[in-house]
């Protein structure tokens, strides 16, 4: 009997996509129910509900086999950010470059003393620290949306992981030579490999940028197609990078930078995604949370916990003295700090691809970072939220720093 289907069914990842954005959008109306609560929360929660540590509705090989979605729902949300990082204007801005690089710096150096301490090798170590840089976009995205969050401190933190991911990438890529050595590579894969993906998706994303900008004004008469274009520019990016061997990650936020800095004004990098944008986060989140192991975390417990206690104080203080310094007031430098505690998407990835490339050091690197991402992704959305509030940017809240904000206005954004 042909005409029967096989049994049991095939978990497609067309299949996966569709229970994701079920048991989703349930976890987000659950967690609407908690006033306090992200929605990101639930969206994990019910992830890793149905992952294999509880249901396995949501397989280990199910989640590899639809690494696809994942990567198209962070492409849109790195290109995104992307969109907030203006060269131009990052030049007249140096107290933004400086306070990430400072913050950024200091979140490396505790971070590997931290790993150190607990005798993780060297070179393990410095990769870590190097993806531990980068900071959560998603998480400050939709939590902004969520709270309706607007304001100097909400525009000038999306700068501030903007440039996190792009450091955190920068400092991953000089790590990888170490790795390369600890495994026996020969010297000419140990130095061009990382070359060649930082570079090269450093190019396929200017190119991708700069046709897309191209295309976008030739075509702007016709505007319901931008988001068309857009779309299919950033699944090409993500395509052309697989098949290269480039970073699926790195390169669609190189191509919101790119037209955000090219644009004289506004024609791809005021484009609204809609409610439909939601969905990306429902697939990146309940993946996420399918995705965590709990025996990963109890067996790092020591090390990821003081990864974590490290690497926030890091973010907070580095931020608020830095922004201090440069004469913001106190409460913002802490909001801003607050959220870049948030790590999830870039890092992931970032594992995934050490993973793919050093198959022996894999389920250390897996194991401390996801362990960390585990505990940031449960307590960062709340983190988010309430900093929105405390910097009083979030959906009616008065500003409890009005004039102070009136001014790092004028600061922050030349005219």
């Amino acid at each position: 009997m042909d005409y029967l289907p096989a049994w049991p069914l095939q978990f497609t990842p067309l299949l996966a996509f569709g229970l994701v954005l079920l048991v989703g959008a349930l976890g987000g109306y659950l967690s609407h129910r908690v006033s306090w609560l992200p929605s990101i929360t639930g969206f994990m929660l019910v992830g890793f509900l149905c992952g294999p540590s509880v249901l396995d509705l949501l397989s280990a090989q199910t989640i590899a086999n639809s690494r696809v979605l994942i990567d198209i729902a962070l492409a849109l949300i790195l290109f995104r950010l992307g969109l907030s990082l203006d060269i131009k204007q990052l030049r007249h801005s140096p107290s933004l470059i400086i306070t990430s690089l400072v913050e950024s710096g200091l979140t490396f150096g505790v971070v590997f003393g931290a790993l150190q301490l607990f005798s993780v090798p060297f070179a393990i170590s410095v990769l870590v620290a190097a993806i531990t840089v980068s900071s959560s976009p998603a998480v400050l995205l939709h939590v902004a949306h969520e709270v309706n969050a607007a304001g100097v401190v909400t525009e000038s933190t999306k700068t501030l992981v903007a440039l996190n991911n792009l450091f955190s990438f920068i400092a991953f890529s000089a790590a990888l030579p170490l790795l390369h050595y600890d495994s026996g590579a020969n010297w000419t894969v140990a130095v061009f490999q990382p070359l060649y993906q930082l570079l090269g998706s450093l190019l396929l994303g200017l190119a991708m940028g700069w046709a897309l900008h191209v295309v976008s004004i030739k075509t702007q008469s016709a505007a319901q197609y931008k988001l068309a274009l857009v779309i299919g520019a950033i699944m090409m990016s993500i395509a052309l990078a697989s098949e290269l061997k480039l970073s699926p990650l790195f390169a669609p936020l190189v191509m919101g930078v790119a037209i955000k800095t090219m644009e004289r004004k506004a024609v791809t990098s005021d484009i609204e995604f809609g409610p439909a944008f939601e969905l990306f986060f429902i697939v990146l989140f309940v993946f996420a949370g399918a995705g965590l192991h709990l025996h990963e975390l109890i067996q790092f417990a020591p090390a990821v916990l003081a990864l974590v206690l490290v690497r926030s104080l890091a973010k907070v203080i580095g931020a608020t003295v830095m922004l201090r310094v440069f004469k913001k007031p106190l409460r913002s430098g802490t909001a801003s700090g607050l959220l870049l505690i948030p790590m999830a998407g870039l890092a992931i990835g970032l594992v995934q691809t050490s993973s793919g490339l050093f198959p022996a050091q894999a389920p250390t690197i897996a194991a401390i970072v996801l362990g960390a991402v585990t505990v940031f992704e449960t307590l960062g959305p709340p983190i988010a939220a309430f900093a929105f509030r405390f910097a009083g940017e979030a959906h009616g809240q008065e500003a409890e720093v009005g004039s102070e904000v009136q001014v790092e206005v004028a600061e922050a954004v030349p005219h």
